[in-house]
């Protein structure tokens, strides 16, 4: 696993579940052409760079840059980064035709190649290998999950964090992971 700062922008969830495999952030889809009505997605994706910074990932295809071209205008160049992958002609194992243009997208290419794109890229490597995660339970003991009234707590975490009411709960936990330390977590909800 690759462990890095910033958050990965990829277009869907094939995407991210690729690349779930390769890597330990926090990776959020712009679930393709729907960035462009999705605005609190968009903003949280503007936070993400200020806060952390952020690396576009998208298939090398039009409609890739399109969306590439749409997250990066309103972002300062020094906060994102741009990975590409290679055009490779074929079709992903789940279709049954390749694209439009016939490349394979980000949940086509083989491990190996996006893997070394990130190992020569100018990402932040975290090397916090030993620090103990919040899980699932620090979640649910602490009200935020599966719990009465847990709902309304979760809703003020998220706005008290600046993050969006839609983050599901591994998205959460991936970014609470990210900006603080259990210690911490668990001394903010006590």
């Amino acid at each position: 696993m690759i462990k890095i700062k910033e958050a990965v922008i990829v277009e869907g969830k094939y995407d991210k579940i690729k690349l779930s495999n390769i890597l330990d952030t926090l990776i959020i889809e712009t679930n393709g052409f729907q960035i462009y009505k999705d605005k609190e997605r968009l903003n949280f994706i503007r936070h993400l760079a200020e806060d952390r910074g952020i690396i576009v990932l998208t298939d090398s295809d039009h409609s890739g840059f399109q969306i590439r071209n749409y997250i990066s205008s309103g972002i300062p160049k020094d906060r994102i980064k741009h990975l590409y992958i290679p055009d490779i002609y074929g079709k992903e194992k789940r279709k049954e035709v390749a694209s439009k243009e016939g490349k394979l997208g980000v949940e086509g290419i083989d491990d190996s190649i996006l893997s070394a794109l990130f190992e020569r890229a100018d990402v932040e490597f975290k090397l916090e290998e030993n620090r103990e995660l919040i899980t699932n339970y620090d979640l649910f003991a602490a009200g935020i999950s599966g719990g009465a009234n847990s709902k309304e707590k979760r809703k003020k975490l998220l706005k008290e964090l600046n993050l969006p009411e839609f983050l599901s709960t591994n998205s959460l936990l991936s970014y609470l992971n990210s900006s603080m330390s259990k210690d911490e977590f668990i001394t903010h909800f006590k």
